[in-house]
């Protein structure tokens, strides 16, 4: 009966041992998620030479860098095509989309584009520069997949990032940060991210 009774007790303290390392292993091997900043935005002023667009309105243009970042050491981060929006106020002004790529493991890549704004957004746009109160939110959504040590992760189809600039009256990015970090734009993006191996 006490031989019994001490297999048993031999039995747990295995079967917890083992279980305190798998927690200690997804701990230590559980990606964490890309970081994206907006590094720097540019609406040009408007030219007054330039010919009016076919409703009347003129069209202006703004200019952006991307930083996108790979936290992880043991972590290899597939995108898939990134939808980029720029908004001012409720209005879109400007879109662009990214072709899917893969970052590498603790890698950092740079995005640039010159996107035209669309002509109806365009004179808010310019009156709220002239007035320094100007604001675009940048809104960024991909689906990514991580692959570690061999093992790929499912695939999270709805990673959306988001974030506010403020620009001053020469059109950049005012104040002193001069990066902004887009962050998830709700609780439930981050509660549906947090588990990556499912």
């Amino acid at each position: 009966m006490c031989e019994t009774k001490n297999f048993y007790l031999w039995l747990l303290q295995i079967v917890s041992l083992l279980g305190l390392l798998v927690l200690c292993l997804w701990l230590g091997l559980r990606p964490q998620n890309p970081t994206v900043a907006v590094v720097e935005i540019s609406v040009p002023p408007i030219d007054n030479s330039s010919s009016p667009a076919a409703d009347g309105k003129q069209n202006g243009s703004l200019a952006y860098n991307l930083e996108i970042k790979n936290p992880n050491k043991d972590s290899i981060i597939w995108f898939d095509v990134i939808s980029l929006r720029f908004f001012h106020g409720q209005d879109t002004a400007a879109t662009d989309r990214i072709s899917s790529f893969k970052l590498r493991k603790d890698a950092t890549q740079y995005r640039a584009n010159h996107l035209d704004v669309d002509g109806r957004v365009w004179k808010a746009l310019r009156n709220a520069l002239s007035n320094a109160t100007a604001e675009l939110k940048v809104e960024f959504l991909t689906g990514i997949r991580f692959k570690t040590i061999g093992i790929k992760s499912k695939h999270h189809k709805n990673h959306k990032l988001e974030g506010k600039v403020k620009l001053g009256k020469d059109g950049k990015i005012s104040g002193k940060k001069k990066k902004i970090k887009l962050k998830h734009s709700s609780k439930k993006w981050r509660i549906k991210l947090g588990s990556h191996f499912n």
